[in-house]
């Protein structure tokens, strides 16, 4: 849990930015938002998370 609560942190702070400092209209940010909003409840979701955790497990195996 604690990892898809980081994420939507870390990706809301990256939309923030865009909107921000990259010229990322509201209306582009909306559509993007609802794309995640449908694609989590789409059948690809279970697919996408097993995914996101494997990359993560990675990341977090890697030592320095």
């Amino acid at each position: 849990m604690a990892l898809s609560i980081s994420a939507v942190v870390l990706l809301a702070i990256i939309v923030f930015l865009l909107v921000r400092k990259s010229g990322l209209k509201a209306g582009h940010a909306i559509v993007c938002m609802l794309l995640g909003f449908y694609l989590a409840s789409s059948t690809m979701a279970p697919t996408i998370s097993e995914l996101t955790t494997n990359i993560a497990g990675m990341i977090g195996s890697i030592k320095f």
